[in-house]
């Protein structure tokens, strides 16, 4: 039996689940920019569902609209998007945290009028020592209206002695580290720049009519017929104007590290990262799950909708498995993550799944799940798939066990969300009431990826969240990450502790 007393590890701030900071989109010199851009940020809905905001420009005068809620919320009038006039365009939809759900002045993109130009900014990731740089800045006195990244990198630029735009962008973006995307529009071009890891994605791709784009996933360029032109390399922006566009380095010192949520829940999977397709990876992590975790006695395999069913499907198969639709998830619920404060978060929960019980009951159940963080809505599924009647329930995670923060962007910043920072394998297996429960291991996980950088550390692939080796610095969170450290995260640092 399990003796841990610890707090932290159950009082969790949401659900099962992680949230990435959102999605971008741009586009220079097309006659319906707001359409395209509208349309660009439907297709990465599922990267932020609190607000959205577009602006536009036609090269002198910057029009904008932003709200709460999803792009056809905040756009729930054609007067809305039609105001928006001009041939070039960003936006961005974005999962708020609890802190700023009600703050307008955090929505993006953010838009700032100067003397000698103006400029739209949006952003995602995080800035891992932006308390330092905004401190600074405000001691030389800044003056900052939001909290947002975005703002911090306009005041670095608009401080900047170099006798370009172009020239202040690239010495800014020297100075920040962590995980970070940025699209900036101003009156002569757009701008797009990821960070020294390129943790996530930023791709180029271009319209019939030769208009050139930014978007955050592939699906955002299919989803409008675009092409896809090539995507930012590690510590690289583009400048997109009227004469094409051109990539420039601002850093050398850049080593590829591809967020892995990406390719486990966060892209949609018709996405291609760094040439990966994002269903391939998934099935393949599938896969290889029943290589390293077979269930011999299982008589079906179900995955949690929706980010799940590519590797439930690749589980299936490799083992030899019906793969059946066991869980229902009611569409109109929204993804539960995206919900600010816990009780909304387990009310959506309980809403959102309904179990196929004609299908489960007087079965051997195997669940896969794309991964678990918090713990709460796994063990929520085993209920109601054990009140369905299942015999026995296999619970199959087809991504290694998450035990250590995020600060690149993702929701996990803190140990007290992490429920496997506290716990073994048969713990958490005690803990969710499931039979039995395996993880992909983190070797699976880089070999289902397969990413084509093979030359660079875990071939291109973060492995932070997992081991707890960070390949950019972390910045203002080492003395609390230090300091929250469990028994179990030590082991793991100091090579002392591996998963049954």
């Amino acid at each position: 039996m399990m003796e841990h007393t610890k707090t932290a590890a159950t009082d969790f701030r949401g659900i099962d689940s992680v949230v990435e900071s959102g999605g971008l989109f741009g586009i220079w010199n097309h006659p319906l920019a707001n359409q395209m851009t509208y349309f660009g940020l439907h297709a990465l809905q599922h990267r932020g569902q609190t607000s959205a905001g577009i602006v536009t420009s036609d090269g002198e005068t910057f029009k904008a609209h932003r709200g709460h809620g999803l792009i056809n919320y905040v756009f729930s009038t054609k007067e809305k998007l039609e105001a928006l006039t001009g041939n070039s365009a960003v936006g961005q939809i974005r999962s708020a945290t609890q802190s700023d759900q009600r703050d307008d002045s955090n929505i993006q993109p953010l838009l700032f009028h100067f003397n000698n130009q103006s400029i739209a900014i949006c952003h995602n990731g995080n800035l891992t020592q932006a308390l330092t740089i905004r401190q600074k800045l405000e001691n030389d006195g800044a003056v900052f209206s939001t909290n947002s990244a975005a703002e911090l990198l306009i005041h670095l630029i608009r401080r900047s002695k170099a006798d370009s735009f172009q020239g202040s962008l690239e010495e800014s973006l020297q100075q920040l580290e962590g995980g970070f995307n940025f699209c900036l529009l101003t009156n002569d071009g757009l701008y797009g720049a990821v960070d020294r890891h390129s943790f996530r994605p930023l791709v180029i791709g271009q319209l019939a009519n030769g208009s050139y784009l930014l978007a955050s996933e592939t699906s955002a360029l299919s989803s409008i017929g675009a092409t896809y032109v090539t995507e930012l390399g590690p510590g690289e922006y583009v400048v997109i104007n009227d004469q094409g566009y051109h990539i420039y380095p601002y850093a050398s010192n850049t080593q590829i590290a591809l967020e892995p949520m990406e390719f486990i829940y966060f892209s949609r999977p018709d996405s291609d990262i760094a040439g990966v397709n994002v269903h391939a990876a998934r099935k393949q992590m599938g896969r290889r799950l029943a290589q390293e975790k077979p269930t011999p006695t299982a008589d079906i395999v179900i995955g949690v909708p929706n980010s799940s069913l590519s590797a439930a499907s690749g589980y299936a198969e490799a083992h030899h498995l019906p793969y059946e639709i066991g869980l229902i998830k009611h569409q109109y619920i929204g993804r539960t993550f995206i919900q600010p404060t816990q009780e909304l978060r387990e009310q959506g929960v309980r809403y959102k799944l309904s179990a196929v019980n004609s299908l489960i009951k007087g079965k051997e159940i195997v669940l896969v799940d794309d991964s678990i963080v918090r713990g709460t809505t796994v063990k929520h599924l085993v209920k109601i798939l054990r009140d369905a009647g299942a015999k026995a329930i296999h619970l199959r995670i087809a991504s290694p066990a998450i035990r250590f923060p995020n600060y690149y962007g993702v929701n996990t910043t803190h140990t007290s969300e992490l429920i496997a920072a506290n716990y073994t394998v048969p713990e958490l297996n005690e803990l969710f009431g499931s039979d039995s429960l395996g993880f992909l291991s983190i070797e699976g996980l880089v070999d289902s990826i397969h990413s084509p950088f093979t030359q660079a550390p875990n071939q291109g692939i973060s492995l932070d969240a997992y081991l707890g080796q960070y390949p950019a610095s972390i910045g203002d969170y080492q003395e609390e990450f230090e300091a929250s450290l469990t028994p179990l995260q030590k082991k793991i640092l100091k090579g002392e502790f591996r998963d049954e």
